[in-house]
């Protein structure tokens, strides 16, 4: 049974990085995409680009506002002929830094952007889903969300926030026809990591070899796929370590600064765009 050829997919955070890597690949295996992001120059640019490649189209969405989120869906929905097959929850930023020192916004986008956006893409396209018995859900996580380092508290918890969701609502939607599974990369070569140093032990990896996980996790209705592929042993026995071992292991592999010491002139534009998607704060309405 093709799972990819002839669906309609549906993509957030997809103008750049993980996200349009991911709506070409699946584009080249016969399936509709149709992308979100809240940047608009790079949305259409990105549009342009897929278009090349496939039957690709792209609207405005901001993942933390449900309404903004559910008209989106709506549009994808008329682009693909009604339905909606396939949902890639892949919009997500990540500060870094020490967590004292991060501002309001950044911390409301990580929580808003990565785990309520989740939670709006999941809650808004379900009940179609469980409607027809049909359906999948991937949620681009991390290995962040298993394996927590300095400088990532905020985003390791959201990440954290999306692997406990995800692997509850496999189980309850599974009977109910419906697939959901999760995504988990480890560093990965986009704005993401900008202005930091990753050291050649923590082995970082392309936009593209993440997009090929997702693949693969479509066509096999996978619950769950690291990148690289043996992290999904090795991950979950480093959390399992003691305290001790895991801060050596954290030295030896450089995790233990990489997020704290960082050249923050070179990542200032990621960390403007981090902060301006973030959601009003309660004060601001």
């Amino acid at each position: 049974m093709n799972n990819i050829t002839g669906k309609t997919v549906v993509i957030t955070g997809a103008a750049r990085g993980i996200g349009e890597a991911t709506a070409a690949a699946l584009l080249d295996r016969g399936a509709r995409v149709i992308i979100g992001d809240r940047d608009p120059e790079e949305l259409a640019k990105a549009v342009v680009r897929l278009k090349a490649r496939g039957p690709a189209s792209g609207h405005h969405v901001d993942v933390t506002d449900r309404t903004s989120f559910a008209s989106f869906l709506d549009l994808a929905r008329a682009d693909g002929q009604g339905r909606i097959d396939i949902l890639i929850n892949n919009a997500g930023v990540m500060p870094i830094g020490a967590f004292i020192d991060q501002s309001q916004e950044s911390i409301r986008s990580a929580i808003e952007v990565n785990f309520g956006g989740v939670i709006h893409g999941c809650q808004l396209i379900l009940p179609e889903m469980v409607a027809r018995r049909a359906g999948h859900i991937v949620n681009i996580a991390s290995m962040a969300g298993l394996v927590a380092v300095p400088g990532q508290a905020v985003y390791a918890g959201s990440k954290f926030a999306v692997v406990g969701f995800s692997t509850a609502l496999a189980d309850e939607y599974a009977p109910r026809g419906v697939s959901v599974s999760m995504v988990l990369p480890t560093f990965t070569r986009t704005d993401l990591i900008a202005g930091t140093t990753p050291s050649a032990a923590q082995g970082l990896v392309t936009p593209t070899a993440v997009a090929g996980a997702v693949v693969k996790v479509l066509e096999k209705r996978l619950p769950q796929r690291s990148v690289p592929a043996h992290l999904r042993f090795l991950g979950p026995i480093i959390a399992l370590l003691g305290t001790r071992v895991r801060r050596f292991i954290n030295k030896v592999m450089g995790n233990d600064k990489t997020f704290l010491d960082f050249d923050a002139t070179a990542r200032r534009a990621y960390e403007d765009r981090v902060r301006a998607s973030a959601p009003p704060s309660n004060d601001e309405h």
